[in-house]
């Protein structure tokens, strides 16, 4: 387990990450980097830490009060529910967290993943939903549930590889009263307007071998490499589609905000991003 350094500097730090494995494809340093040069926090730095989910406890344990907060990626979402010290209720909902933040009663477990999708679908004119569909079973997919709920959603269908798995989302969806059916991956007919790709890359050839149609909005939550076979295959098709780029920019605004205390430089992080 990777620990972080302990060098002296001439000005007190305030130090965050994004801890996962891996990570080496994260492009939250460069977002939080942006937004602290847009902010004006020079002290402020952002590194990128692999670890697994047995490491998150001991890590925590181990930092020093310069650490103000974490993004969470996979597979550590799960144990960063389990180690907080105080759960938000939408993390607690989802048994998943994306970010910690430092307080006064010590990490608080929050989830920004929500807000990533539901203004990724947003900005791309999607602002009321009554029939959806989530591709996966995952943390990420549960997260997506509750997007589609505050859209509307009345029915949402769960495309999955194994429907045993999908026990997860089906209770948050249950819980939100949102109608669920489930269906297995081969074989799918996938006609929901709205449709919500959490698949990861080893997955795609057999999402975007479905038969998709003109008309549909399909947003992948992927975004290295771009763009995805299921991407190329919506766009064929006559489709629309919105990367995962957006999802990752907005749940960072709302990371960098609970982090800093200050509204997240939206301008600056946007630029960092186009030039990337």
């Amino acid at each position: 387990m990777p620990t972080p350094d302990s060098d002296a500097v001439a000005e007190p730090r305030q130090r965050a990450a994004v801890l996962g494995r891996p990570v080496t494809h994260s492009l939250s340093p460069l977002l939080h980097r942006a937004a602290y040069a847009g902010l004006g926090l020079p002290d402020w730095t952002y590194d990128a830490l692999d670890v697994g989910a047995e490491d998150v406890a001991p890590l925590l344990a181990g930092l020093g009060e310069e650490w103000r907060g974490f993004s969470v990626t996979m597979p550590c979402k799960r144990a960063a529910v389990d180690v907080a010290d105080v759960v938000e209720p939408l993390p607690r909902l989802l048994q998943a967290a994306n970010t910690l933040v430092r307080t006064d009663a010590g990490w608080r477990a929050e989830n920004t993943d929500v807000t990533g999708v539901g203004m990724a679908l947003q900005v791309a004119g999607v602002e009321q939903v009554d029939h959806a569909a989530i591709l996966g079973a995952g943390g990420t997919a549960a997260a997506a549930a509750v997007a589609l709920a505050s859209l509307g959603a009345e029915q949402v269908d769960l495309v999955v590889r194994d429907p045993a798995r999908a026990g997860d989302v089906r209770r948050v969806l249950d819980t939100l009263g949102v109608r669920t059916r489930v269906f297995p991956l081969d074989g799918a007919r996938v006609d929901a307007p709205v449709v919500v790709s959490t698949v990861p890359v080893g997955g795609q050839p057999a999402v975007a071998a479905l038969d998709w149609h003109s008309g549909q909005t399909v947003l992948d939550v992927l975004y290295a490499p771009w763009p995805t076979p299921l991407a190329e295959r919506v766009t064929a098709a006559g489709g629309t589609v919105i990367g995962g780029l957006e999802v990752l920019f907005w749940q960072a605004t709302v990371q960098v905000e609970l982090m800093t205390g200050q509204s997240a430089p939206l301008g600056a992080m946007r630029a960092a991003l186009d030039a990337r």
